[in-house]
């Protein structure tokens, strides 16, 4: 009789729980589309500071909004943290053209982030087309030497998960121009990362590495649909050469910051659970998608906590990290203060997606913790939020390095992101007030179960 009541007991333990986990994630939803500031907050970064390459005005007008922001919503502690981080100028607009007879036919460019300048009165060069790196080293130095190598392998549409057919073909705009280097090509000009067709190149880092600066050569970016034209023309022209111009500087790194806040645990102040974005953004747009939809819904998370009363357990922390695009120095500046004061982070949470309709989480940490997110899945369902899988969290999160960790990154829908991603149309209007904040309260509520339950 008492094994049989301690069972009663038990299951109506866990049915309330259940219940009053229902009704906090209801009220966490209803407060984020009905009170949430985070699409104002959007509204201004965007329109009213612009674009925040990391050493620029704008990123540094971004540091101090939303600092000042964050202190309006009563957190115990909003700070900066101070990290060098990259300059880099565009310079005047790019120019890329061919000559066929009489007719001059022009490319959309832009150059990528970090690299070098063409010559002032620009670069002009046979031009060799190549689907891959690979491709690029079985035609060895001979005939790469004095081109310039158009890498144009696109976004494969098979891959249903867009960041898939992303990461399987962004290599050649990250490694290009140095493996082009490598073997004597003079210039670079690399697809744009998008699975659709338009006039709009998309920007993106090249990574020369230790590459000396004198050996360095200039990349750009071509629009998919400047590509598809230029591939044509070699196909009937295959000795044509290229002209292109770029005024791009690097300058020393400067000082910029993170910025952060947080509201103590209740029972464990010690454990920090985090949850960020990336406040910088490339220079074409004005960053709405990448990432500053990020950065408003982690603002919210805690913004939802202090409207609903919300004590947590844990020390919630947000943090709106600079310089993910081109170099990460502020993710791991947050690291390494992190592990230099022995800070116990049993969470980190990233959103750098984009603003979509959310529809899951990909995770990484121990089977235990993963079978525990897992089981909260049902509590998600009536928000069409069901994807639970095991995968990387982040680039930001990446560097906290304490034990037993669990990393996740919020999974928006992702078939429009590279519409958008790296571009000139990346803009407060292609962002959707109503799945921003569907995002944000899908961040909140997994916060939420995460501190009730460690």
């Amino acid at each position: 009789m008492k094994k049989a009541l301690f069972i009663v007991l038990l299951q109506s333990t866990l049915c309330f729980s259940q219940n009053a986990d229902e009704a906090m994630l209801k009220q966490i939803y209803k407060s984020a589309l009905t009170e949430s500031h985070c699409y104002g907050w959007l509204d201004d970064l965007s329109n009213k500071i612009g674009h925040r390459l990391s050493g620029s005005a704008g990123a540094e007008k971004g540091v101090l909004y939303t600092k000042q922001q964050m202190e309006t919503l009563g957190l115990d502690k909003v700070y900066l943290q101070e990290v060098m981080v990259p300059k880099w100028v565009r310079g005047e607009k790019e120019v890329a053209y061919v000559t066929v007879g009489k007719n001059k036919i022009t490319f959309p460019i832009c150059a990528l982030g970090l690299s070098v300048a063409t010559p002032k009165t620009g670069l002009n060069a046979p031009i060799l087309e190549v689907k891959s790196i690979e491709e690029l080293k079985a035609l060895g130095a001979e005939k790469v030497k004095g081109k310039i190598i158009f890498f144009n392998r696109p976004m494969n549409p098979e891959f249903i998960e867009t960041f898939h057919a992303y990461g399987s073909c962004v290599d050649q705009r990250s490694s290009g121009a140095r493996e082009a280097g490598e073997l004597g090509a003079v210039g670079v000009i690399v697809r744009s990362m998008n699975l659709r067709l338009d006039d709009l190149p998309h920007t993106g880092m090249t990574n020369y590495k230790d590459t000396p600066i004198e050996k360095r050569i200039p990349a750009a970016a071509i629009s998919t649909n400047g590509a598809e034209a230029l591939s044509k023309l070699l196909k009937t022209n295959s000795n044509l050469s290229l002209y292109f111009k770029q005024s791009c500087e690097i300058f020393a790194d400067v000082k910029s910051y993170n910025v952060i806040g947080e509201i103590k645990g209740s029972e464990h102040p010690e454990r920090i659970m985090v949850v960020g974005g990336h406040l910088d953004s490339w220079d074409l747009g004005d960053g709405s998608q990448d990432d500053g939809a990020g950065c408003v819904q982690s603002m919210a998370v805690l913004e939802l906590f202090k409207k609903l009363d919300y004590h947590p357990k844990n020390t919630i922390r947000v943090v709106l990290f600079m310089n993910e695009e081109n170099g990460v120095k502020g993710g791991t500046k947050y690291g390494e203060e992190a592990t230099k004061n022995i800070e116990n982070h049993i969470f980190a949470m990233e959103s750098d997606s984009g603003g979509f309709s959310p529809r899951g989480f990909s995770i990484d940490s121990d089977e235990i913790n993963f079978t525990k997110i897992a089981s909260w899945k049902n509590l998600f369902e009536p928000y069409l939020i069901h994807i639970f899988a095991k995968g990387h969290s982040g680039t930001d999160i990446e560097p906290i390095k304490s034990e037993n960790i669990v990393k996740v990154g919020l999974h928006p829908d992702s078939q429009r992101y590279f519409d958008y991603h790296h571009a000139a149309n990346d803009t407060f209007d292609a962002v959707n007030k109503r799945e921003l904040e569907l995002g944000a309260a899908t961040m909140a509520s997994l916060m939420y179960l995460f501190d009730k339950y460690n």
